[in-house]
C-alpha cells in the first residue's frame, strides 16, 4: 500500500511540475516553430499524405528498396538537397483547445510511471540518498534510450532534446523526494 501512495504522490507531483514546464517555464517548446504559410503546408496534406493517420517521414525512402542500389542512390540524393520532416498526420484533424483527454492520459501516465520508480524504490530498506539515485537513474535512462534517439535518427531539435532532459530530471527529483520521504516514513513506522 505504501507503494501505491508513493506513486500516487509521486504522479501528482510529476503532473503539477509538468504543469509548470510547460506553461511558464516553456521546457516543451524549444525548437518547435510557426510555419511561414500554414495554410499552404495544410492544403496540401490530404493530397500528399492521403488519409492514413501515422508517422510520415519526409523525403521517404521505401525499405522493402534498400537492396536496390539505384533507389538508394536516388534517395542519398533527394535526402542531400530536400527539406526533411517528421510529421505526424491526423487527417481528420482534432481540436487542440480541448485537451481534456490529453490530461487525463498524463496525469495516468505519471502515475503509472511513478508506481514503477515507486516500486524500484521500495524493493529494500534504502536510505533517502539511494532513493534519490535511482529517481535521477529512472529519467537520466528514459531520456537516453528514448528522446536522444529521436534526436538522432529522426532530426528532433536539440534544444527540444536537451530541454526534455531538464524538464524529466528536475520532475523526477522532485518526484522521487516525495516519494523517498513517503516510503522511508512507512518504514519508519513499520520499524516501531
Amino acid at each position: 500500500m505504501r507503494i501505491l501512495v508513493a506513486a500516487i504522490f509521486g504522479g501528482i507531483v510529476l503532473f503539477l511540475w509538468g504543469f509548470v514546464a510547460h506553461m511558464f517555464l516553456g521546457l516543451g517548446n524549444p525548437g518547435i516553430h510557426q510555419p511561414v504559410h500554414e495554410d499552404i503546408v495544410l492544403s496540401s496534406l490530404h493530397e500528399g499524405l492521403g488519409t492514413q493517420p501515422g508517422v510520415y517521414i519526409l523525403p521517404s525512402f521505401d525499405p522493402d528498396k534498400w537492396n536496390d542500389p539505384a533507389a538508394r542512390a536516388a534517395y542519398a540524393q533527394k535526402s542531400a538537397t530536400a527539406p526533411y520532416a517528421w510529421v505526424v498526420y491526423l487527417p481528420q484533424g482534432e481540436d487542440m483547445t480541448n485537451m481534456k483527454r490529453q490530461l487525463m492520459r498524463e496525469w495516468a501516465s505519471d502515475t503509472l510511471a511513478a508506481l514503477v520508480l515507486a516500486a524500484l524504490m521500495g524493493l529494500a530498506p534504502l536510505g533517502l540518498g539511494k532513493r534519490m539515485a535511482i529517481a535521477l537513474a529512472a529519467p537520466l535512462f528514459a531520456w537516453l534510450s528514448v528522446l536522444v534517439p529521436y534526436w538522432n535518427w529522426y532530426r528532433f531539435p536539440q534544444a527540444l532534446t536537451l530541454a526534455a532532459l531538464a524538464e524529466q530530471i528536475i520532475g523526477w527529483l522532485l518526484a522521487g523526494v516525495v516519494m523517498a520521504w513517503w516510503l522511508g516514513r512507512g518504514e519508519r513506522q513499520t520499524a516501531r
